[in-house]
């Protein structure tokens, strides 16, 4: 079943690990064999990859569109989930959904299910940054009237 995208001006996609630009107007591509493709929107730069999450991700992207290094880049995915639920075990289903998706050979999607992970790791540092901020008001509190 053909892919159809559609490709703004100046909009990148990486296609079996190939970054072609539209260098002009509006552009219709259609993909009509299996290929790994990332649209820029999916694309994360190394320098991106600066969360324990985000190392999760980067390494299945570039699990999926290089396969020539693929074992490597998922044994560093390997790592970063087991690290990043040993230190936050509430993912524990997320990762295991992700995993299970790699296992399969199934990259694409286990690209798509760790932006899950993503967004549990900001929902983690958002609650911890509320507690931090409570905690601090609260320390004031006691310094003015103690």
């Amino acid at each position: 079943m053909p892919l159809l995208i559609d490709l703004k001006p100046g909009e990148k996609v990486i296609i079996n690990g190939a970054v072609l630009e539209n260098a002009g107007a509006n552009t219709k591509l259609r993909i009509c064999n299996e290929s790994a493709i990332l649209r820029q929107k999916e694309i994360m730069s190394d320098s991106d990859a600066a969360t324990p999450a985000a190392r999760v991700y980067f390494c299945l992207q570039c699990a999926y569109i290089f396969p020539d290094r693929r074992d490597h880049y998922l044994q560093l995915f390997e790592r970063y989930l087991a690290d990043y639920v040993r230190a936050c075990p509430s993912a524990t289903e997320i990762a295991d959904e992700v995993r299970s998706e790699a296992d399969l050979g199934h990259y694409y999607k286990a690209l798509k299910a760790s932006r899950k992970i993503i967004a549990h790791e900001g929902g983690v540092l958002s609650q911890m940054q509320g507690v931090a901020e409570v905690a601090t008001a609260s320390g004031e509190e006691n310094e003015a009237g103690g």
